[in-house]
């Protein structure tokens, strides 16, 4: 913000660690998918870390990417129609975005803090939720998902298996392996060394 002055020391070590997580690779990435979800309207950022920052910080462009993965009528965040001006304004847009990609299934661990934006404290985590947001586009697979599918990894599925009652009992009679075998085991022939002597 404006009264914010420089880092030093400690905080300037924090500050520095988090600035290495940024990932340029990963942001052209993510800007060929921003561009491809939304169109050509939302324009493109300056390449680097703040140039990205600056792009996304008043919120509009998240808000269409998010509004891009829903159908027509279902649109969870309201976009005015002239972008917001006021700083507070523009940390609402930004948190209406985060509160949508909650509600799409994006955890809460994978989802960036407002500030972390809007005053780039940590645009790495700004990268890790939209990478969560596109894998979870690319699984959902509805067709809301436009761009290259390559882009993102999938995330796992669940495989439910259904089992009839037969089948069922049928395991029950089953010893399973980690249990071991007890085929042709028996005792016949061991010897423990000497009997024991009783003496009265």
């Amino acid at each position: 913000m404006a009264n914010k002055g420089p880092a030093y020391g400690m905080s300037r070590d924090v500050q520095s660690k988090i600035e290495k997580k940024y990932d340029e690779e990963l942001e052209d990435r993510l800007v060929e998918w921003i561009v491809a979800q939304c169109g050509a309207a939302v324009g493109r950022p300056e390449r680097g870390r703040l140039g990205f920052q600056v792009w996304l910080k008043n919120g509009i462009v998240l808000s269409r990417l998010v509004n891009s993965l829903y159908p027509d009528g279902s649109k969870p965040v309201k976009i005015p129609d002239a972008p917001p001006t006021m700083v507070f304004k523009q940390m609402e847009q930004i948190a209406q975005f985060l509160k949508a990609a909650e509600d799409y299934g994006v955890v809460k661990t994978d989802i960036f803090q407002t500030v972390d934006l809007f005053e780039a404290k940590d645009m790495a985590a700004v990268q890790r939720t939209l990478m969560a947001l596109g894998s979870l586009a690319v699984t959902k697979n509805d067709g809301n998902y436009h761009g290259d599918p390559n882009w993102f990894m999938k995330k796992a599925q669940e495989h439910k298996r259904e089992f009839t009652e037969s089948q069922l009992k049928e395991g029950k009679n089953i010893i399973g392996l980690q249990m071991g075998t007890n085929k042709g085991a028996s005792q016949a022939g061991m010897s423990y060394g000497r009997p024991r002597q009783i003496i009265s």
